[in-house]
């Protein structure tokens, strides 16, 4: 019985190794092709992932130097590297250079970064948070313009309960309304920013600051008396 399993056994073995060398004689180039392809693709995947590492690398330190040149107040310098970052550098930091050249020409002119905001709140393949950062940013540097109606109506857009960035744009609200003497205005939106349970702290504290000044009223302050005169009173 022994014997007969080992003959069996080798006959099998026997059979496979035909088999084996049947496919290897039929499909030897194929299986050879195959092979070359997988070790490439490995190669070329490799081979990808170090010239990613290595742009990426390249494109952190121009942005560390553009930032650097910017703080020293090299501004021409600074959007040169900037644009640079943006044509050449990987996604990320190709972004992060435009939010940033954005910045500063808005430093030098509002108008200017808030149109630079404006390309950025349209581009809808930087994602809907980056988006409504874009429209913000381009909000708060009209906000003080010559027709900040626009810049209201966004922000007022932003302040909806679900948005990542409800708290600045109600502050932003509140506080213009404030300077407005729209006391009631004002406060409705602080107290929403009061209300919301997910209000920064720092936010919170202010609001407090904020609402204190709502419920006195408003001031106003009676025309100035000569030099020598009492201080003039103000009134609620």
């Amino acid at each position: 019985m022994a014997e007969n399993n080992e003959f069996i056994r080798e006959v099998d073995e026997d059979y496979r190794r035909d088999q084996v060398a049947r496919i290897w004689k039929r499909y030897n180039a194929l299986i050879i092709t195959a092979a070359i392809l997988l070790v490439a693709a490995v190669g070329g995947y490799n081979y990808w992932r170090h010239a990613e590492r290595a742009r990426a690398e390249l494109a952190s330190e121009r942005f560390d130097k553009a930032s650097r040149l910017a703080k020293d107040g090299k501004g021409e310098e600074a959007d040169r590297d900037f644009a640079a970052i943006q044509a050449e550098g990987p996604g990320g930091y190709a972004l992060l250079a435009r939010f940033r050249l954005a910045a500063e020409t808005g430093k030098r002119d509002a108008a200017a970064g808030a149109q630079a905001y404006d390309k950025l709140a349209t581009d809808s393949g930087i994602g809907d948070t980056l988006c409504d950062l874009a429209r913000l940013r381009a909000a708060l540097l009209r906000l003080d313009g010559p027709d900040p109606a626009g810049a209201l109506t966004s922000l007022q857009g932003l302040a909806a309960p679900a948005n990542a960035f409800r708290h600045t744009a109600r502050e932003m609200l509140g506080l213009t309304a404030l300077k407005r003497g729209d006391i009631e205005g004002a406060g409705r939106w602080f107290d929403q920013i009061a209300a919301d349970g997910e209000t920064p702290q720092g936010l919170r504290q202010r609001v407090e600051i904020y609402q204190a000044l709502v419920a006195g009223g408003p001031v106003t302050v009676t025309e100035a008396k000569p030099e020598n005169a009492a201080p003039p009173p103000i009134t609620r």
